[in-house]
């Protein structure tokens, strides 16, 4: 709603509020035991209070918007105040309209239970909805694996959760492949979920495997690949295991965490597997993969008398 439709709708609601107070002309007929003029009355006042609820959270929603950080932050905060003015509206319709308070919320009350009773699966996604708020195991724009679907999260409303599939049936490599995943909110409350990209580390660990020959000088090209790597990622990935660290120092788990890249190796039968570790952001993922590499492959060729590669087709 834009500036001008929300004055709109405050004037709309003076309006109706004289209308539901001045004295109406109707007769005096009424409509199941009820006098007209205040069935008029009570649903002008009733108009009123939808028109002002509307009017008051354009102008917290506007609010809201103006100083959000981020996106993220952005939709949490408006789906929550959506759901409150709901609530908050029904309430008063409801006790405008029937001019009592105490017994329009029991009655809220009563039928709140009777629609748990008949809807118990929505509930729990409602439920669902409410832990992903304020536990937060995922946003908008994380990257999450949940009971085997992949993707980015694009929407989480008060029933569903909607990601954009990466991988999947489609493609073979982290990588979207265009279709939207629905999942229910209540699957958070009994599944696993992995979440590759949450805001206080958006780091995962990747490797890279290249095969070389037994007669490779293995301490010569594990060098070569880790400077490799250092050379590309450079200063991000310094700073990540800093923040990594610094996780790691608030949890009772001891681990030492190398400052960059690592290379492991791994025998097989006819060749030795050369496994750069690093960090990496999950969306990059492919793309980084791919430029080191390149850039490995080109290192190692500029050294065929200490690094040769395996030969056969059964690699």
């Amino acid at each position: 709603m834009t500036r001008r439709a929300t004055w709109f709708a405050l004037a709309a609601v003076v309006a109706a509020l004289l209308a539901a107070g001045a004295p109406l002309a109707v007769g005096t007929d009424t409509v199941f035991g009820v006098s007209t003029a205040l069935l008029l009355s009570r649903g002008l006042a009733a108009l009123a209070v939808l028109l002002a609820a509307v009017a008051a959270y354009e102008l917290v929603y506007s609010y809201v918007v103006s100083h959000a950080q981020s996106k993220r932050r952005q939709h949490k905060v408006t789906s929550i105040l959506r759901l409150g003015f709901l609530v908050l509206t029904a309430v008063a319709v409801l006790g405008v309209a029937t001019d009592r308070w105490v017994p329009a919320l029991v009655s809220l009350g009563v039928a709140g239970v009777a629609v748990s009773l008949a809807l118990q699966q929505p509930l729990l996604s409602l439920l669902g909805w409410a832990y992903i708020m304020i536990k937060e195991p995922y946003q908008v724009g994380d990257r999450v694996a949940i009971e085997g679907s992949k993707g980015d999260v694009i929407d989480v409303d008060y029933l569903v959760t909607t990601l954009w599939e990466v991988g999947g049936e489609l493609v073979t490599t982290n990588q979207p492949s265009g279709r939207h995943i629905t999942l229910p909110n209540s699957v958070v409350l009994s599944a696993h979920v992995t979440n590759f990209s949450r805001d206080d580390f958006p780091y995962v660990w990747n490797e890279l495997s290249v095969q070389v020959a037994y007669e490779t000088d293995l301490d010569f090209a594990r060098e070569r690949m880790r400077e490799t790597a250092m050379d590309y990622l450079g200063d991000e990935m310094a700073a990540a295991v800093e923040r990594y660290r610094a996780q790691l120092a608030e949890t009772p788990v001891e681990m030492e965490v190398q400052d960059g890249p690592t290379v492991n190796v791994k025998v097989q039968e006819s060749w030795v597997e050369l496994r750069l570790r690093y960090l990496v952001r999950p969306r990059r993922g492919a793309h980084v993969r791919n430029e080191l590499y390149d850039r490995v492959l080109e290192a190692f060729n500029e050294h065929p008398d200490r690094i040769s590669f395996p030969i056969g087709r059964n690699r």
